[in-house]
């Protein structure tokens, strides 16, 4: 069979139902808020990531 050939008997039946296992979207909702405030600077981040490396 050459390049772009087409065999239909090597293909695979899949069997795509997935009504089984929907999810309700308000199932995983979360409320809530996160904040970051870092206040170093990036040698220090930089400094403490090789550190970080280091004890591997």
């Amino acid at each position: 069979m050459g390049f772009g050939s087409y065999d239909e008997s090597e293909q695979q039946e899949v069997d795509a139902d997935f009504d089984d296992d929907t999810v309700q979207s308000g199932e995983n909702s979360h409320d809530g808020s996160i904040e970051f405030e870092n206040g170093a600077s990036s040698d220090e981040l930089l400094d403490r990531l090789q550190e970080i490396k280091d004890e591997d």
